[in-house]
């Protein structure tokens, strides 16, 4: 089964996981009390980028159009979702980076 996924939508799968966790953070800073909403406002950017790359190759003609490459990178956003939840949660990440960045 995984022999027959192409090595292009590998590629997006793997592009979706760093984008899924730098998103997910995003959300608890811009929503510190609420996890729903960080979650929700994450995964809503994850597929607006997602498709967003996708739609523009369609219409500009730049690059290559294919649904499935929206799809690979959904999915590896919401693996990275999960770990920048998981990462937050169990380490507060979020705050390490902001003090380092200080």
């Amino acid at each position: 089964m995984l022999r027959k996924i192409k090595k292009d939508k590998w590629k997006h799968f793997f592009v979706g996981i760093p984008m899924g966790v730098v998103l997910q953070l995003a959300g608890h800073w811009l929503f510190p009390g609420s996890d729903i909403m960080a979650i929700v406002s994450a995964l809503l950017a994850v597929i607006a980028i997602s498709f967003g790359f996708e739609l523009f190759s369609l219409f500009s003609g730049l690059g290559h159009y294919d649904f499935y490459d929206a799809i690979a990178s959904i999915i590896g956003g919401i693996i990275g979702m999960a770990i920048g939840f998981w990462a937050q949660c169990e380490f507060g990440l979020l705050n390490i980076v902001i003090q380092f960045i200080s």
